[in-house]
């Protein structure tokens, strides 16, 4: 499988003495114990508890972390963890030059002058790649996201709206993105409740269609809305589902429609929560 260029991603630098300890205590998921080479699922929130940033986090060097998230995001994400850094001996940078890609399957070799990090997330999305400056010869983003898609993986401001979403909604507990061993961050206790009570109604789950409805169409069951549809590649989509009327909506045998297109839900084949809301 060729390599794909991810023409919407960037890559965010924290480095320094400090820049372990520091990200480990505003972020969702556990940087102390990230060792060199490895990769992390993660996010910023709130306080109020939802996503205001995801990305991976990659730790080329022991003092050294790249956080590659939405290019459109990563100035903002850049500004949020300077308000955070008050006294610790941390810098932070945005790489203009550094490009991110993707490789899975089988038949590609890494580049020249690059880093691969195997994607934390499940392991079939293969890995991420950081090369020094833009490269020649890849596939287009089209073919990483049909990838994602088919397995069923959200990504955030084209499945989720950020700033308007908890990270169990995006599946981010399935997805290995929150220790819920670790101390406080921000936007813990939130995360915490909900993880404790069991509280995530909806979710990210696979929608299947014959024809792919228009992002962002809201699906119904007869009259009652129950989710919205999101991006889509072929005869399969993400679609952000409140579960319980989705179950209630099987149970009375309707139909679930978006767009007037009929569409089904499925839970993705790596995660555990049920379908039954």
């Amino acid at each position: 499988m060729p390599l794909a260029f991810l023409t919407d991603r960037a890559l965010v630098r924290v480095s320094g003495p400090d820049a372990r300890h520091f990200l480990h205590n505003v972020v969702t998921c556990n940087v102390e114990t990230l060792a060199a080479d490895g990769a992390r699922f993660g996010a910023l929130l709130a306080p109020q508890g939802k996503i205001l940033f995801d990305f991976l986090i990659y730790a080329p060097e022991p003092d050294l972390f790249l956080l590659d998230g939405p290019l459109v995001l990563v100035a903002d994400l850049l500004k949020r963890l300077g308000l955070y850094r008050l006294r610790a001996k941390v810098e932070l940078s945005i790489l203009p030059d550094a490009a991110v890609a993707a490789g899975w399957g089988e038949g590609w070799d890494l580049p020249d002058g690059a880093l691969a990090f195997p994607d934390p997330r499940i392991p079939a999305l293969g890995s991420r790649i950081v090369l020094p400056a833009e490269p020649e010869g890849f596939a287009d983003a089209s073919a990483y996201e049909a990838h994602r898609i088919g397995l069923g993986i959200p990504k955030g401001g084209a499945d989720f709206v950020y700033g308007d979403a908890f990270p169990h909604e995006t599946d981010m507990d399935q997805l290995g993105g929150i220790d819920f061993k670790k101390g406080c961050y921000v936007g813990q206790e939130v995360v915490s409740r909900m993880q404790h009570r069991g509280t995530a109604r909806t979710r990210s789950v696979i929608a299947r269609f014959e024809h792919p409805p228009e992002p962002g169409s809201e699906i119904f069951a007869g009259e009652k809305p129950v989710g919205r549809m999101g991006s889509s590649a072929g005869t399969q989509g993400i679609a952000l589902a409140r579960l319980d009327r989705v179950a209630d909506a099987r149970a009375a045998g309707l139909p679930l429609k978006a767009a007037g297109i009929e569409v089904t839900l499925h839970k993705p084949d790596w995660a555990t929560f049920t379908m039954e809301g």
